[in-house]
C-alpha cells in the first residue's frame, strides 16, 4: 500500500477556493488510477485570516505546513486590504510563510500548447516550441534586506538594501543546473553584473560551480536584454535562473508569453522534497464566485507537486497529458476563448481534465 502524503491546502481569497476545489478533484482521481494516498488538512491564510484570525499566517495554519509533506495554495490578497498596515497585508503573510518554511526556490515553468498559440499577443512563428523554467532566488536580494527612511541633503530618501551570500546563490543555482540536467541542458543565467556588486558575486559563483555540471551549457545575461530576448526568441531558452527581484519581473513576462496567466503553475521549494505549490495568479476578486475562473494552473500545480515533491511521475504525467487533451479538444475558460460565449467554466474545466487522466 502506498504511503500517505499529508498536503496542507490553503484556499485563500477571491477565486481560491473556486480552483483548489477543482485541484482536490485531481488528487481524488489520482487515487483511484494509481494507488497513491493523499490526506488534507485546510487551514487560513491571507485576507480570510485576517478578518477571522488577526493575522495573515496564523500559527495553527503554519503548524499544519510545517507537519505536511507539500502545502497546495490557492491565492490570497485583494483590495479590500490594500490599506491595512503591512503587518496586516496579505503580502506579509507570503512573505512569512516562505521565510518559515524555509522556501528558497521558486520554480515558474512556461510552456505554450500549440493550440493556444493565437491566445498570445507574440506572433505564433516566435511563440512555437516555446517550454522554459524560470528558476527564482525567493528569500533573498532587496526584498529582505534593509529598509529604512532617512533625512537627506534634498529632503527625505528611502532606502532599500539588497545582500545576498555565497550560501544563498550556490544552493539556487545548483538546484537549476540540476534542473536543466534533467530537461534540454540549457542554463541562462541572468543578473546585471556590469553594474551591481550582488550580481558581480553571482557571476563569479555560477562560474565557480559551473565545472560541476559540464553536461549543461550555460549563458550569462544581462537581465535587460533577457527581458527583450524572452520577448524576441523565447523557444530558445531551457533553464533561467536568477535573484529575487530579477525572478519576480521576468516570470510574469515569460507567464504572459503562454496568452493567460491562469495557464501558469509554480513550487516554491526548500532543502530536500518539501515544496508549496500554488498558481501564478493573484486572487482575481473581480471574478470571485462568478464560477469562471481558470483552474487549470491550480491543477498543474497539482502535477509539479506529483513530480518535485513526490516523485510520482506517473501520476505527474497524466495530469498534464489531460490538460492537454482538454485543450486540444477546443475547451476553453473565458480567459483563454475566443469566443466567450462558448466559454466553460471552473467547475466544467475541473471536471473535464478528471475525465481525461487515464494510467
Amino acid at each position: 500500500m502506498a504511503e500517505v502524503k499529508r498536503i496542507a491546502v490553503i484556499a485563500g481569497d477571491g477565486i481560491g477556493p473556486e480552483v483548489v476545489a477543482e485541484a482536490e478533484k485531481v488528487l481524488k482521481k489520482t487515487e483511484e488510477l494509481f494507488g497513491y494516498r493523499f490526506e488534507t488538512e485546510h487551514g487560513l491564510f491571507g485576507g480570510i485570516a485576517i478578518d477571522e484570525k488577526g493575522t495573515p499566517l496564523p500559527q495553527e495554519t503554519l503548524d499544519m505546513c510545517k507537519k505536511a509533506d507539500a502545502v497546495l495554495l490557492g491565492a490570497v490578497g485583494g483590495p479590500k486590504w490594500d490599506n491595512n498596515p503591512k503587518e496586516l497585508r496579505p503580502e506579509t503573510g507570503l512573505l512569512g510563510i516562505r521565510k518559515a518554511l524555509g522556501l528558497f526556490s521558486n520554480i515558474r515553468p512556461a510552456v505554450v500548447f500549440d493550440c493556444l498559440l493565437d491566445a498570445s499577443t507574440i506572433k505564433r512563428e516566435v511563440l512555437e516550441g516555446t517550454d522554459l523554467i524560470v528558476v527564482r532566488e525567493l528569500t533573498g536580494g532587496i526584498y529582505f534586506g534593509d529598509k529604512f527612511r532617512r533625512e537627506g541633503k534634498d529632503g527625505q530618501e528611502a532606502v532599500d538594501t539588497c545582500v545576498y551570500s555565497v550560501k544563498e546563490i550556490e544552493r539556487i543555482v545548483r538546484q537549476a543546473f540540476g534542473i536543466a540536467q534533467k530537461r534540454r541542458k540549457k542554463l541562462a543565467s541572468v543578473d546585471k553584473a556590469n553594474v551591481l556588486e550582488t550580481s558581480r558575486l553571482w557571476r563569479e559563483t555560477v562560474n565557480r560551480i559551473a565545472p560541476e555540471y559540464p553536461d549543461v551549457e550555460l549563458e550569462h545575461v544581462l537581465v535587460d536584454n533577457c527581458a527583450m530576448q524572452l520577448l524576441r526568441r523565447p523557444s530558445s531558452f531551457d533553464v533561467i535562473v536568477t535573484e529575487n527581484m530579477f525572478g519576480d519581473i521576468l516570470s510574469d513576462e515569460a507567464a504572459m508569453l503562454t496568452g493567460s496567466i491562469g495557464m501558469l503553475s509554480s513550487a516554491s521549494l526548500g532543502e530536500g522534497s518539501f515544496g508549496l505549490y500554488e498558481p501564478v495568479h493573484g486572487s482575481a476578486p473581480d471574478i470571485a464566485g462568478q464560477g469562471i475562473a481558470n483552474p487549470i494552473a491550480t491543477i498543474l500545480s497539482v502535477a509539479l507537486m506529483f513530480r518535485l515533491s513526490f516523485g510520482y511521475e506517473d501520476a505527474a504525467a497524466s495530469v498534464e497529458r489531460a490538460v492537454k487533451a482538454v485543450l486540444d479538444a477546443g475547451h476553453r475558460t473565458a480567459d483563454i476563448a475566443q469566443d466567450r460565449s462558448k466559454a466553460v467554466g471552473t467547475k466544467e474545466m475541473g471536471d473535464l481534465i478528471v475525465a481525461a487522466m487515464t494510467k
